[in-house]
Parts: C-alpha cells; sequence; structure tokens
C-alpha cells in the first residue's frame, strides 16, 4: 500500500500531535527553551504551535475589523440585484459587543453569484473578515506551506485550471504522486464533507491535511505542523498579520482558519444553465396560457443569442456558436439533455441542488477490473470511525459538484476519463461490476432473473453477473442512451459550466 493509502487511513491530525491548550503563557515565548533536542519539540512548544488564546491588545479593535456578508439572488434579491460586482465595498452600522455604542465600520458585501441558492455556510468560531481572506488568500499561494517550500495549495488547485491541477493524480513534494485526482475547490464550502473519502467534516479540517501528507507537502522529517508554524513565524509581516486577524501569533488552528475563510470565497455559478432557468420563468410569467416549468429550447436560446451579442468567447466557443442554427441546434440539444439529466439517465439521483452534488459516498466501480477494486481502495469505509464503518462503502468515493466541467478535466477520482463523453459512456454501460457496486449503478431485475435461473436449474439469459464469493451476482444497469441522448447530456453538462472566480479570488 503506498504512502497516500497509509496517511487517510491514520488520524487526520497526525499521531504525534498535541492538542493540549496552555493558558497565559506568553505567545512571543513560542518557540523560546522549548526544544527537546533531538527528541523534537516540547509538548509545550506543540501545545503552544497548536492554538493560543487571543489577545484583544493584538487584535483589530472591533469598529475597525471590515467583515464578509454574503448576499445572494433569493434571499435578498433587491440588495443582489444592486451589486455591480461579487466584491463590493461598503459600510454598516453595528453595536459594539463590548461598548453597547453603535459604530459604523467598513463592511465588504459579495455578490454570491446565480444559481447558489443560500450563502456558503461559516462556522461562528471563524467569521469572515477583510484581513482574514488576505492572509487565507496568501498562505495559500504560499510555497512556505511545504516542508521544502516547492508546493502550495494552489500547486494542486490551480485558479488557471479550474482550481485543479488537471492531472489525473497530483505531484507533491520531491515529485510524488498521489493516489487520486485533485477535487476542485470551487463552491466546497457548501460540502458537507471534504476529500474523496469525506475523511474531513470542514474546511478547516480539509486544510490541516495536505501539510503533513507525505505524498502531498510533508518530507517525513519531525513534527510537520510545528516546523510549519516554526517557518511562518520567522516571517514578520505573517506574524502582524496573525496578530491583527486572531491576536495571537501564527497557530495551526489559525492557518487553518484563514485558508479556509479563502476557500469560502471561491464561488462559480451564473452557467447559461442557470440563465436559462431564469429566461424559462420570465417566459412563463409573460404568457396568458398556463404551462408546466419544463425548459425548452427557445429558453436556452435566449441564453446563446446574448452570450453572442455580448462576445461571450468562452460560451461561443464552448459550444461552436458559429451561426443562427447553429444556436439553435445547440438551444435545443440543451433543453433535451437536462430531460435526459433528470429522467432516462438518472444523474439527479445523486447529481442534485445548486452545486449538483448530494455529498454523499457511492461505488461506481472506478478502476475496478474483472470484478476488483484497485488495492487499498477502501475509500469512505476507510474514512469512517472505528464502530462506525459500513461494508457497503468499501470503494465509494464522494459525489463530485457539477459546474465548472470545462475547466476540471480529467474526471472521476482517478483521473481515468478525458473527456465528458467518456464519462457518459462509463455511466451508460453501468459502471464496472464489483462486490460493494452502489445499489443506484445495479440492475436488480437482471440479477433476480439470474438468481431464479439458476434456482430453477434453467438456461441463464440476459448479461453474464460478476458473482461474488457469498453467490451473490452483481450486474450493472445499463442506460441504454442513443447517440443523440448521449451528445444532448454532454451539451447540458457543458451547460452547467459557470463564470470563473471573482478577480479579486484568483492570483
Amino acid at each position: 500500500m503506498n504512502a497516500s493509502r497509509k496517511f487517510w487511513l491514520t488520524s487526520l491530525f497526525g499521531a504525534a500531535a498535541v492538542t493540549v491548550l496552555t493558558l497565559g503563557f506568553a505567545p512571543v515565548s513560542l518557540f523560546a527553551d522549548d526544544d527537546d533536542g533531538d527528541k523534537g519539540p516540547s509538548q509545550k512548544a506543540i501545545a503552544e504551535s497548536e492554538a493560543q488564546i487571543p489577545s484583544e491588545t493584538l487584535k483589530t479593535p472591533f469598529e475597525k475589523e471590515v467583515p464578509i456578508r454574503f448576499v445572494t439572488s433569493t434571499q435578498n434579491k433587491a440588495a443582489w440585484e444592486k451589486l455591480n460586482d461579487f466584491w463590493s465595498e461598503s459600510t454598516e452600522k453595528v453595536t459594539h459587543p463590548k461598548t453597547g455604542k453603535e459604530v459604523t465600520r467598513k463592511v465588504v458585501l459579495i455578490k454570491v453569484p446565480l444559481g447558489l441558492q443560500t450563502p456558503p455556510p461559516v462556522p461562528p468560531e471563524n467569521p469572515i473578515t477583510v484581513a482574514k481572506f488576505e492572509l487565507g488568500k496568501k498562505l495559500y499561494f504560499d510555497k512556505i506551506i511545504s516542508a521544502n517550500n516547492t508546493v502550495s495549495c494552489a500547486s494542486c488547485h490551480n485558479p488557471a485550471q479550474g482550481f485543479t491541477d488537471q492531472s489525473k493524480v497530483s505531484t507533491g513534494i520531491s515529485g510524488k504522486k498521489g493516489g487520486v485526482s485533485s477535487p476542485s475547490v470551487y463552491n466546497s464550502a457548501y460540502s458537507l464533507l471534504q476529500f474523496w473519502d469525506g475523511r474531513a467534516a470542514t474546511l478547516e479540517a480539509q486544510s490541516q491535511g495536505p501539510p503533513q501528507n507525505p505524498s502531498e507537502m510533508f518530507d517525513g522529517k519531525g513534527h510537520a505542523w510545528f516546523r510549519l508554524i516554526e517557518r511562518i513565524s520567522k516571517d514578520a509581516s505573517y506574524v502582524k498579520a496573525f496578530e491583527e486577524s486572531f491576536g495571537h501569533r501564527p497557530t495551526r488552528d489559525a492557518v487553518a482558519k484563514a485558508i479556509a475563510t479563502y476557500e469560502r470565497l471561491v464561488l462559480t455559478g451564473d452557467a447559461v444553465a442557470d440563465r436559462a432557468e431564469i429566461a424559462m420563468r420570465k417566459r412563463l410569467e409573460d404568457s396568458d396560457v398556463p404551462a408546466k416549468p419544463i425548459l425548452e429550447g427557445k429558453d436556452v436560446e435566449t441564453v446563446l443569442k446574448k452570450a453572442v451579442a455580448d462576445k461571450d468567447t468562452k460560451i461561443v466557443e464552448a459550444f461552436v456558436l458559429k451561426d443562427e442554427k447553429a444556436i439553435s441546434e445547440v438551444g435545443a440539444s440543451i433543453a433535451r439533455g437536462k430531460g435526459v439529466f433528470l429522467g432516462k439517465a438518472r444523474c439527479n439521483s445523486c447529481h442534485v441542488g445548486d452545486s449538483f452534488t448530494d455529498s454523499d459516498f457511492h461505488n461506481l466501480g472506478v478502476g475496478a477490473k474483472d470484478g476488483k477494486l484497485p488495492e487499498g481502495d477502501l475509500f469512505r469505509f476507510g474514512a469512517q470511525p472505528t464502530g462506525q464503518k459500513n461494508p457497503a462503502l468499501v470503494g465509494a468515493t464522494k459525489t463530485p459538484p457539477l459546474r465548472q466541467l470545462l475547466n476540471t478535466a480529467p474526471y472521476m477520482h482517478d483521473g481515468s476519463e478525458a473527456t465528458l463523453e467518456a464519462v457518459v459512456e462509463f455511466y451508460d454501460k453501468g459502471g464496472n461490476a464489483n462486490p460493494t457496486l452502489d445499489i443506484k449503478m445495479r440492475d436488480f431485475e437482471a440479477e433476480k432473473a439470474w438468481l431464479l435461473a439458476k434456482a430453477e436449474g434453467k438456461a441463464v439469459t440476459g448479461p453474464a453477473p460478476f458473482v461474488t464469493a457469498d453467490g451473490q451476482p452483481i450486474i450493472p444497469l445499463k442506460l441504454g442512451l442513443t447517440p443523440e441522448e448521449k451528445k444532448d447530456l454532454v451539451n447540458y453538462l457543458k451547460a452547467l459550466n459557470g463564470v470563473e472566480a471573482a478577480p479579486v479570488v484568483m492570483k
């Protein structure tokens, strides 16, 4: 089993991590006289690098903090429509939590992209501020995060490549290869669990994994996080930024919170499909004849024509909109593709919600051969706590969101499918048989017929199953999509490609 497989079967925080919070220490003495020589840092030093109690004298005063607020088109349409840009500076009047007096301070309003109906969830212990966002952004792009200063978060989650690295598997420290394809950071703030196996519950927890992973950022020498905090603490600009945002020197807790704050603003939406839904609703509102809210080709066509008029080259090039005929044909295809997505292809049984994911885990048989998954591919089963492991989830990976697909190839958790057409073909055949193939991928009628025929001693007809050790047949459910349906479905998936993250989020 390779290093990356072994790593995610251990605790997220590492066996050597000590998280005892020591009260009343002087933050400036974080690394003074705390080293045990060849034995490494003392427990006290490690504890102080993990977390610290904030000092109000170091932290930016409440009235000078600049909070960030999310505004969505559904929860506050009037305010949303008034915002011209993703990032808008304004002011707010609020009550000072300690003095009780009303103060006026700056605030940044985020225009959440169309199609995302709710703001990204923000944990109460990590409120978003501009200073914290800027600190997190700096850390995200800084190679100081890795043990030998060669790899940053952006190395594998590059904004210019859809916040992935567009590779089958990522390359980490000293050229080491990981075991999975880097998932995109886009809309990850909405994910209920992070990583392909869901081993992290929050963005704050997720950001702590790579710096101690020997396949990503850790060289295996000493205590990964202690050394990282030590490196950051030698930079006076970082120390000042942490003190102003958190009220103490750099710590693991604060690094995690800062990076998570940045990632919460990596949002995408406002796709052709989102705009087409708006066009459909307007058509229905303007019509005197009652009609069902079903997307039609003319709704999509309205959006495509506007994209051509606005010289939106990304949409024009994605769908090859060379003339009126092409616009009409693509519009009709996308509308039909949505029908396939919701109907015959059953995509929406897993790909639901604003980001088109159920945040659940499914075994599709990716990489399986002759009924066997690649060695060590336990995924969700391996990440579940001891005492709560579900054998049915061996090989199950998190349902990926479907926005920004044109920028995040290759697809699947192992990067095994290079194109959307290949992905559709994979699903059309029902995935690959293996003992824990997800129930949504199985043809139970065919399995039942096989068992009945075998019990009655009759010849078995239909698809040949993979038979488990206990005699259970596993038969993937084929979709039977026609060539036209496959083309329409791919066009609909392309229509889910939204706007890129705002310039303030990109490097």
